[in-house]
């Protein structure tokens, strides 16, 4: 079972099916002891991070993800999902987040093409279970306008260069976040739910 935390996020039905597709089961879960009672968590994500934090608290979700992680479960975060852990973002002129990993989402610079949309490629910085089967440099679909900045630069596990060397995988223990859609990115990215997923099965 591997559960996919729905806190009204427009991307579910693709993370729901990529989940499928690699023959595990999919759940939706929306009240905090479902968080609580997962196996595999799962935080997808699209649009801007002081929306996602507004929903996760109205739902009491936010509380739940800190201790689920906080307990060193299995929790993969994507996209918004990776942003949202960290101290603070300076989307919308600066916004608190869940302050599970220290460090701070910065806009892309402004000279760039906003939003970075499209297929980028991820530079492998770790040798982990979670990049088994996928080339360094494989590309991976991207939509998003700010990138996360770790405290922390031991936690970033892959980076990609769009004006600026981004990180786009962090990994701490059992905690995973991608900043491109794996759901979104072909047989790599399936690959990248499979590597996550059998982790811990």
């Amino acid at each position: 079972m591997v559960s996919i935390v729905d806190y009204g996020a427009g991307n579910l039905r693709s993370v729901i099916n990529a989940v499928a597709k690699l023959g595990y089961q999919p759940k939706l879960v929306v009240k905090p002891q479902e968080v609580l009672e997962a196996g595999v968590l799962i935080l997808p994500g699209v649009g801007a991070a002081a929306h996602t934090i507004e929903s996760l608290k109205r739902l009491g979700l936010d509380d739940a993800i800190k201790r689920y992680i906080a307990d060193g479960r299995p929790f993969l975060g994507v996209c918004i999902g990776l942003q949202v852990l960290f101290t603070s973002t300076e989307e919308g002129g600066g916004y608190d987040c869940l302050g599970i990993i220290p460090g701070r989402v910065k806009r892309i610079p402004a000279d760039l093409k906003i939003p970075h949309m499209g297929w980028n490629q991820v530079k492998q910085k770790v040798e982990h279970m979670l990049f088994s089967g996928v080339p360094d440099g494989a590309d991976f679909y991207f939509v998003h306008s700010y990138y996360v900045e770790p405290d922390d630069k031991t936690l970033i596990a892959g980076e990609t260069e769009y004006g600026v060397n981004m990180c786009s995988v962090l990994i701490r223990d059992n905690l995973v976040a991608t900043q491109f859609h794996p759901e979104k990115s072909g047989q790599d990215g399936l690959k990248i739910y499979d590597n996550f997923i059998s982790m811990v099965q």
